[in-house]
C-alpha cells in the first residue's frame, strides 16, 4: 500500500495524464490512515511511507511552484491522524518555513500548515512516544525554535536595524515578510489558546532577555485579543510569568515597553475580575505600586549631537539620569536583567496611566483611594517585600503621587461603593462585580472617566456640541461637568507631545489642535498635527486629514529610495576619518526612531481601542437585549397570565400522569433490578464453573507432567540398578576363589580357637588354688560392682551438673538480654514495671535455687571422686591369675 500511494501522489504532483484526481488521491490516503490506525504495527507503515514521500519531495515538488505546495500540504493534513510529530519537525525547515512566506499559497492550505505544526507543538503522548528517541525533548525544542523565529527572524517594529532594512526591501519581499511574521503569531495564537501553561511557560524563559520583551508584550496584546482569551487569562494569572509580567513594569526603564505591558494588564484585569478573583485580589498590592510608579515617571530627553559634534555622551547621559530622578537598586535575589530606553534617540515620554487608574478604581474604589492616601503605609500592611534594595518609604515618593493623581481623581466620578464599605470590608466581602461579564466591567469602568462619561451623555441627548450639554438640574440630571482644579494658580505640568490631553481640560480638546474649531461638528488636522489629532479622535470628533507638510516630510527618507540613494544612505553610516557618523544619519535615525516609537504606541492604543470598541459592542449588545425584554415584558405577561391557567388545569394532569409513570417506572426498575441480579446470579455462577474447569484442567495438565517426570525418573533408576547388578555379578565372579580361600582359613582359625581354650583350661588349672580364688573373686566382684554403681552415680552427677549449667548460662544470657531491652526501651509503665519487677525475683529465686544445687552436687561429686580414688588404690593393689610370690626380704 505505501509503495503503490507514494507513486499515486507523485504522479498526482508530476501533473501526469493518467494522474489521479485530487479528491480520489486524498480518498486512497484515508483509506491508508484508517489501514494505519487498524494495524498492530503502524510506526512500520509510517516509517516506510515517510521514507518514500521524501523521496518523492525531493524528486518532484518544486519551491516556486504553488500548485505543488498546496497539494502536497493537502495530503499531509490527511496525514495528521497517524504522522508523527517528529514528521512534521522534520518538514518544517525544508517545506512548512517557505510555505508559511510564500503570500501566494491559498488561505485553506495555509491553515493546513499551521494546523500541523501546531499539532506537532501540543502533542506529547501518542504511539509514537516510545518508539522515536527523545520524543519529548525534540518537541520542546521544536516550541522553542518556533519562539526563536519569532522573535529573531520576524520583522521587529521596535528594531531599528529592522526597520532600515525594511526600507531598503521591495514590495514583493515586504509583503513575504509580512506573511512570515502574521503566520507565526497565528501559530503561536493557536497554541497558547490550547495549551496555555506551556506557551507561558516558553513565552517565560524568553522573557529573562531584555531584548525581547518589547516583542513578547506585543504577541501578549494579540493574544489578549482573541475571544479564547477568557479560558487563557485565568491560567495566567496563577503562571510565574505573571510576576515576571509586573516586574518588568515596575523595574524596566523603557516607557514603551511599559506602555506595551500596562495595556496588557488593563486588557487582563476584567477577565481576572470575572475568572480568577482570587489571584486578582493577591496581585493587588502589586498593580497598586504599578500605578505608583507609572504616575511618577520622569521624562527622558535625548542628547542629539549637533552639526559637527561627536557622538552623545553616556557620562553626560547616566549624569543628567541621576539629577532628574531618583536611582533605585534591584534586588539581586530577582536577578533581573534590565531594560534601558528601547529608542535612544527620541523624547521618552511617560505611559498613559488613565486606563489603568480606570479600571483599578472601578474594582477596587476604597483600597486606590487607601493606597493614594498613604502609599508606603498601605503596601506595608499587605506585607509586600519591595522589589527595590530600598525599602517602601525610599522607593516612593508620596507627596509626588498625591500631586500626580489629583488630576485623574478630579476628572473620575465617585464611586458608590466608597461610601457602603472601606478598604478592609471591600477586601472581605465578595466583590460588586463578582456576576458581571466582562464586557459590562470595562464599558462601566470607562465610564467612570469624566471624559468618557461627558461623550456618552453628549450622545444620549443628542447633542453635537460640547457647549449644548444640559446642565445638572435639581433632579440630579448630569450637564456638562466642569473638572477644572479648584486653584488656578496651581501649577500644572504640560503634557507629552504623545499623550492624552491634559486632565484639567478633557473636554476642550481644542486648546491642543491650534487650529480647530469645533463649532462645525468637523477638524481639519494636518498631518505634522497627528499627535494631536489622536487627542481629538478621543473626544469622538470627526477628523479629516489633509495635505502633510512637505517641509516636515522632506526631512525623511523616502519609503523606496532608488538605489544609488540607498547606496549614499547605506555608506553613510560608515564612520569617518574622524570616528563620527555624518550628521544626516544621525537625524534620519532620530527621525526613524522617532516613527517607530509612534507607530508602536499607536498600534498599540489601536489596539486597545479596538477592544475596547469590542466590549463596548458586547455590553451595548446585553443593554439592548434588555431594552427588547422590557418592551416585550408587558405584552407577555398578560398573554402567560391567561395560560397560567391553562397550565394549572394540564399540570395537575400532567401530576397525576407522573404520578402513574412514576408508579410504572419504579415497577418497571423493580423488574429491571430482580432480573439484572438474576443475570448477575447466573454470569457470577458460569464464571465460577468456568474458573474451577480452568483450575481441573491445570491439575490435570501438572499431574500428567509429574507422572511423565516420575516414569522418566524410575527409567532411569531402573537402568542404573540394572547396570549395578551386572557389575556386582562380575565382581562375584572375579573374587570366588578368594572367597573359597577365606572358608578355608575361617576353618583353621575355628581349631586354633579350640587349642587354645585347652591350652588355657589347663593353664588355670594349674594356677587354681580353690580357697583363696573363691575369696578373691567375690571381693573383686564386689569391688566392681560398686565401682560401677559409683560410676553410674557419677555419670549421672555430671550429667545434671552439665544440665544446670546449660540452665544456668541460658537463664544468664536471658537476663543480660533482657537488661539490653530495658536499657534501649522507653520507659515502662507502672503495670509493665510490676511485671517486670516480679519476673526479676523470679529469676533471681530460682539463680540462688539452682546455684544452690550445684554447689550440692559439686560436693557429691568431689565425695565420689574421693572414693574413686580409694577404690582404685585397692583395685590396683589386687593379685593377678599369674602370680609369683616375691620372698620376703627377712627370710632372704
Amino acid at each position: 500500500m505505501p509503495s503503490s500511494l507514494s507513486r499515486q501522489i507523485q504522479a498526482v504532483l508530476d501533473g501526469a495524464p493518467d494522474a489521479l484526481s485530487l479528491d480520489e488521491l486524498l480518498a486512497l490516503v484515508d483509506d491508508f490512515v484508517v489501514e494505519c490506525s487498524s494495524s498492530d504495527t503502524p510506526e512500520v507503515l509510517i516509517v516506510q511511507f515517510e521514507d518514500e514521500l521524501q523521496a518523492v519531495f525531493h524528486e518532484s515538488v518544486d519551491y516556486s511552484n504553488v500548485r505543488q505546495g498546496e497539494t502536497f500540504l493537502t495530503v499531509l493534513r490527511h496525514l495528521a491522524p497517524v504522522i508523527p510529530s517528529t514528521s512534521i519537525i522534520s518538514w518544517f525547515e525544508v517545506f512548512f518555513r517557505p510555505a508559511l512566506r510564500d503570500p501566494r499559497l491559498a488561505t485553506t492550505p495555509l491553515n493546513y500548515a499551521k494546523e500541523l505544526i501546531v499539532q506537532a507543538l501540543k502533542r506529547y503522548q501518542d504511539v509514537y512516544t516510545d518508539v522515536i528517541e527523545n520524543y519529548t525533548e525534540r518537541v520542546a525544542g521544536f516550541r522553542r525554535r518556533i519562539f526563536e523565529l519569532y522573535l529573531l527572524d520576524a520583522f521587529n517594529e521596535g528594531s531599528e536595524d529592522d526597520v532600515l532594512e525594511w526600507t531598503s526591501l521591495d514590495e514583493e519581499e515586504r509583503e513575504r515578510r509580512s506573511r512570515w511574521k502574521e503566520n507565526l503569531e497565528d501559530i503561536l495564537v493557536r497554541y497558547g489558546s490550547e495549551n496555555p501553561e506551556d506557551l507561558f511557560t516558553e513565552i517565560h524563559v524568553h522573557f529573562k532577555y531584555s531584548s525581547a520583551r518589547q516583542q513578547l508584550f506585543t504577541f501578549l496584546n494579540i493574544l489578549s485579543s482573541q475571544p479564547t482569551y477568557s479560558v487563557v487569562a485565568p491560567v495566567l494569572a496563577k503562571h510565574e510569568l505573571f510576576r515576571y509580567l509586573l516586574l518588568s513594569i515596575v523595574l524596566d526603564s523603557s516607557s514603551t515597553v511599559c506602555s506595551a505591558g500596562l495595556t496588557f494588564v488593563v486588557k487582563s484585569l476584567p477577565y481576572l475580575a470575572v475568572y480568577a478573583r482570587d489571584q486578582l485580589r493577591f496581585w493587588l498590592p502589586r498593580l497598586l505600586f504599578i500605578l505608583a510608579r507609572i504616575l511618577c515617571w520622569k521624562e527622558r530627553y535625548p542628547i542629539m549631537p549637533e552639526a559637527g559634534d561627536g557622538p552623545p555622551d553616556p557620562q553626560l547621559e547616566r549624569e543628567l539620569s541621576e539629577i532628574t530622578q531618583k536611582t533605585l537598586h534591584v534586588r539581586p535575589d530577582l536577578k533581573w536583567q534590565r531594560l534601558d530606553m528601547t529608542f535612544s534617540s527620541t523624547t521618552s515620554h511617560p505611559p498613559n496611566p488613565r486606563p489603568f487608574f480606570s479600571l483599578l478604581y472601578y474594582l477596587f474604589p476604597s483600597n486606590v483611594l487607601r493606597f493614594l492616601r498613604g502609599p508606603v503605609q498601605c503596601l506595608e500592611s499587605f506585607q509586600v517585600q519591595s522589589p527595590y534594595i530600598e525599602n517602601w518609604k525610599d522607593a516612593l515618593d508620596e507627596d509626588e503621587i498625591r500631586r500626580k493623581s489629583e488630576n485623574l481623581l478630579r476628572e473620575h466620578v465617585c464611586h458608590p461603593l466608597l461610601i457602603w464599605k472601606d478598604a478592609s470590608e471591600e477586601q472581605a466581602s465578595l466583590e460588586f462585580w463578582s456576576k458581571y461579564g466582562t464586557a459590562r466591567i470595562v464599558s462601566e469602568a470607562m465610564m467612570m472617566d469624566v471624559r468618557n462619561l461627558a461623550a456618552g451623555l453628549r450622545e444620549r441627548y443628542g447633542y453635537t456640541g460640547s457647549n449644548d450639554l444640559p446642565p445638572f438640574s435639581e433632579e440630579g440630571e448630569v450637564g456638562p461637568v466642569d473638572v477644572a482644579p479648584d486653584n488656578p494658580r496651581e501649577e500644572v505640568e504640560e503634557p507629552p507631545a504623545d499623550s492624552e490631553p491634559p486632565q484639567e481640560l478633557s473636554l476642550e480638546a481644542s486648546r491642543f489642535i491650534t487650529p480647530l474649531d469645533l463649532s462645525t461638528g468637523r477638524v481639519v488636522v494636518s498631518l505634522a498635527d497627528m499627535v494631536n489629532a489622536t487627542n481629538a479622535l478621543k473626544t469622538n470628533i470627526d477628523v479629516e486629514f489633509v495635505t502633510p507638510d512637505m517641509q516636515w516630510v522632506s526631512t525623511l527618507p523616502s519609503r523606496s529610495p532608488s538605489p544609488a540613494k540607498r547606496q549614499r544612505v547605506i555608506s553613510s553610516r560608515i564612520t569617518t576619518e574622524g570616528g563620527h557618523e555624518s550628521t544626516d544619519i544621525g537625524h534620519i535615525a532620530h527621525a526613524v526612531a522617532g516613527l517607530q516609537r509612534e507607530v508602536l504606541l499607536l498600534r498599540n492604543e489601536l489596539n486597545f481601542e479596538l477592544w475596547i470598541q469590542r466590549e463596548n459592542v458586547k455590553h451595548i449588545g446585553r443593554l439592548y437585549q434588555d431594552r427588547i425584554l422590557m418592551k416585550s415584558a408587558e405584552a407577555e405577561r398578560q398573554g402567560l397570565y391567561n395560560k397560567l391557567r391553562k397550565y394549572r388545569s394540564q399540570v395537575i394532569a400532567l401530576e397525576t400522569e407522573l404520578r402513574e409513570s412514576k408508579q410504572q417506572a419504579t415497577s418497571a426498575k423493580n423488574k429491571y433490578a430482580d432480573w439484572n441480579t438474576e443475570l448477575q446470579q447466573k454470569l457470577r455462577e458460569l464464571r465460577e464453573e468456568k474458573k474451577t474447569w480452568v483450575s481441573e484442567a491445570a491439575t490435570l495438565r501438572s499431574a500428567e507432567k509429574e507422572a511423565k517426570a516420575l516414569f522418566a525418573a524410575q527409567a532411569k533408576l531402573l537402568a542404573e540398578a540394572t547396570e549395578h547388578v551386572f557389575q556386582l555379578k562380575t565382581q562375584k565372579k572375579e573374587n570366588q576363589h578368594k572367597i573359597d580361600r577365606l572358608h578355608d582359613y575361617e576353618r583353621q582359625i575355628e581349631q586354633h580357637i579350640k587349642i587354645q581354650k585347652l591350652w588355657e583350661q589347663d593353664y588355670a588349672k594349674f594356677n587354681a588354688r580353690e580357697e583363696q580364688l573363691v575369696a578373691m573373686e567375690n571381693g573383686m566382684q564386689q569391688l566392681k560392682l560398686r565401682s560401677e554403681s559409683y560410676e553410674k552415680t557419677y555419670e549421672d552427677i555430671e550429667e545434671r551438673s552439665r544440665a544446670y549449667r546449660r540452665q544456668i548460662q541460658a537463664l544468664e544470657a536471658k537476663l543480660s538480654l533482657a537488661n539490653k531491652k530495658a536499657e534501649s526501651r522507653q520507659p515502662f509503665s507502672e503495670e509493665g514495671l510490676q511485671t517486670f519487677a516480679a519476673d526479676k525475683v523470679a529469676l533471681k529465686e530460682s539463680n540462688n535455687k539452682l546455684k544452690g544445687e550445684n554447689d550440692e552436687l559439686r560436693e557429691e561429686i568431689e565425695e565420689l571422686r574421693a572414693m574413686v580414688e580409694v577404690l582404685k588404690a585397692q583395685v590396683t593393689g589386687r593379685r593377678g591369675l599369674v602370680f609369683e610370690e616375691k620372698p620376703s626380704p627377712t627370710t632372704a
